[in-house]
């Protein structure tokens, strides 16, 4: 009899063993504990997504909103510039495949860091440039890179681009996700129109 009831109550205690184990786990913001996050602005998300995209060790790129005051923005209010909030890209990666400062290199060389809220066609407070460190780690290699390029005498004024602290980052509306390949044609056209290849090339080559 004794070895019957030990039959049936061990799964069960094993079964709540493996449950109080996997609660007292810390766990990431929903995120597997050998990803990271890193969320930049580089004014218009459309285009700062696709190139995180095409990098290896990069698992998933959303656009969004990020830096302000306004809990879970419509696009429209973003746009506005009263939110607070700027145009942003949050990335998750494996650190074991591509590192943060890889993901810094992408970022300087996609944006335009000698203005101030603007990003070429795009201005106002939402499109400005910004770093926000998601720990100690990310905002030191962060202001390495800042102090390195204003260090290279590459650029004749400052650099404008803010190193702030990550805050709660609202995912865009669905039709903004993945807009580069929703809408190829559109986006090529925007992104032409705006100058944004053109002025990269001045700034980078």
């Amino acid at each position: 009899m004794k070895l019957q009831i030990l039959a049936v109550a061990l799964p069960a205690v094993l079964a709540l063993a493996v449950g109080l184990v996997f609660a007292e786990a810390p766990q990431k913001s929903g995120v597997p504990p050998q990803l990271e996050k890193a969320t930049f602005a580089g004014g218009c998300f459309w285009c700062m997504e696709h190139p995180f995209d095409e990098l290896e060790g990069v698992v998933s790129v959303t656009p969004g909103y990020t830096g302000g005051h306004k809990k879970n923005p419509t696009y429209e209010e973003v746009s506005s510039g009263t939110t607070g909030h700027a145009e942003s890209v949050q990335i998750v990666y494996d650190p074991a495949k591509v590192a943060y400062t890889k993901l810094l290199d992408v970022f300087w060389h996609n944006i335009d860091p000698t203005v101030q809220n603007q990003q070429f066609c795009d201005t106002g407070t939402q499109y400005r440039t910004a770093i926000f460190f998601h720990d100690e780690e990310q905002k030191r290699l962060a202001e390495e890179s800042k102090r390195a390029l204003e260090k290279s005498g590459r650029f004749k004024g400052p650099v404008y681009t803010e190193i702030v602290p990550a805050s709660e980052f609202y995912p865009a509306e669905e039709y903004h996700q993945h807009y580069y390949k929703k809408n190829p044609i559109r986006y090529k056209f925007y992104r032409y129109n705006c100058g944004r290849d053109q002025r990269l090339k001045e700034v980078w080559e």
